[in-house]
């Protein structure tokens, strides 16, 4: 440590926290000191200092050597907190648009982002994105007939939170419909009826959306064939 100054030690020792932080997987005294330009050696024996520090302080958090590598990691006096709090992450905290779309995947899956978006009537790319992250539904391969669109079920991961064996254990919307209008929209909803038609009928509003534009394309390139004076002589006729 004769190479550092106290001074400079605590700054490092702060960076240190930082990246330590945001690092999922253990990270070398090479690594960060890569990063915070002081010798492997300084940032192995200031890690080893913090590790002590938090000990000491009985912190509720841990800096452990694992896997070649340093991590934070909780510590284990408050695992059942830490676990009662994680596990109500995905269920808890879900939005009313990622709870209807987690439901239209697992009730069809696997499905493609378009055919949920066939179903809810609106984008949900973001709400999809987030659920990847959350660990309740995942890649099941590609649609060769949606150009490789990519499709997406529920993970095992859905089963825990939501206490089903499998999928088969998904209540039957049926039971919650009102009325037979609202149990046939349901059916075809499942059966995918409904949500081809809607898949087909993006496809012809985007085929109309091309024919327009070339259209366009094409008024435009005749316009530019005429310059400033043949348009005022043509006008004057």
């Amino acid at each position: 440590m004769e190479h550092l100054s106290e001074l400079e030690a605590g700054s490092i020792k702060g960076a240190l926290e930082a990246l330590l932080l945001v690092s999922s997987d253990p990270v070398s005294a090479s690594q960060l000191s890569g990063v915070l330009g002081s010798t492997p050696g300084e940032i192995a024996s200031l890690l080893a200092d913090l590790k002590v520090e938090y000990e000491e302080a009985n912190r509720g958090f841990q800096l452990r050597e694992v896997a070649g590598g340093w991590r934070l990691f909780t510590h284990p006096a408050f695992h059942d907190q830490v676990e009662s709090f994680v596990l109500s992450w995905d269920t808890q905290r879900l939005s009313q648009a990622a709870l209807e779309t987690l439901a239209v995947i697992a009730y069809h899956q696997p499905v493609t982002r378009e055919m949920v978006k066939g179903i809810r009537g609106v984008n949900s790319d973001g709400v999809i994105s987030s659920l990847v992250d959350k660990g309740l539904i995942r890649e099941m391969g590609r649609d060769p007939q949606r150009g490789q669109a990519i499709l997406y079920g529920t993970t095992n991961a859905f089963l825990e939170k939501f206490g089903l064996r499998s999928t088969r254990d998904l209540p039957d919307l049926e039971q919650f419909a009102p009325d037979e209008q609202a149990r046939q929209f349901i059916r075809e909803r499942l059966s995918g009826r409904s949500i081809q038609s809607t898949l087909d009928a993006v496809d012809e509003d985007l085929e109309e959306e091309r024919e327009l534009i070339s259209t366009d394309e094409g008024n435009a390139d005749v316009g530019a064939t005429f310059d400033g004076d043949s348009f005022d002589k043509d006008r004057d006729a």
